[in-house]
This record gives C-alpha cells, sequence and structure tokens, in this order.
C-alpha cells in the first residue's frame, strides 16, 4: 500500500482540502484524519490534571496500601497465565 502524507489545516466552515496528491484519477483512497500530535508539556499538563482529578475522588481516599498491593500482585499472577 502506498502512503501519502500531508499536513493541512481545517478552514472555518469545517472542511479539508487535498490537490496534488500522487494516485490516479479513480483510484479507491482510505483517509485517515487525526489531529497534530501536542507537545510533551502539554501531555504531562493534561496528565497531571487527570491524576488530581482520580486522586480526588472518594473511592480513592478509602482505598489501603494493602488494597493496591492485592490487586497488583492479582493482576501479575493473571499475566504468568
Amino acid at each position: 500500500m502506498d502512503t501519502y502524507r500531508v499536513r493541512t489545516r481545517v478552514s472555518k466552515d469545517g472542511q479539508l482540502s487535498i490537490t496534488g496528491l500522487p494516485f490516479r484519477a479513480g483510484a479507491e483512497v482510505e483517509v485517515i484524519v487525526r489531529a497534530e500530535r501536542q507537545d510533551r508539556q502539554t501531555l504531562v499538563n493534561e496528565l497531571k490534571a487527570l491524576l488530581s482529578e482520580i486522586q480526588s475522588l472518594p473511592q480513592a481516599q478509602t482505598i489501603t496500601e494493602e488494597e493496591i498491593a492485592a490487586e497488583i500482585a492479582a493482576y501479575r499472577a493473571s499475566k504468568e497465565k
């Protein structure tokens, strides 16, 4: 499968226009649209915010170290099978 990568911007009306593709007229192609990768610091900040939110949940306030250790042990045991 030939792959052709192009970067473009979504227009104000929410449309994309891609011209000059290196495929023959009438060829079937697959189009995948994804947002440009965020910078590392933005991802770190989002992860920190998510972890803070999770840690503030009522369920997180009552869990014990022993329960965490038991859950980790059970997970590891399930992977050994």
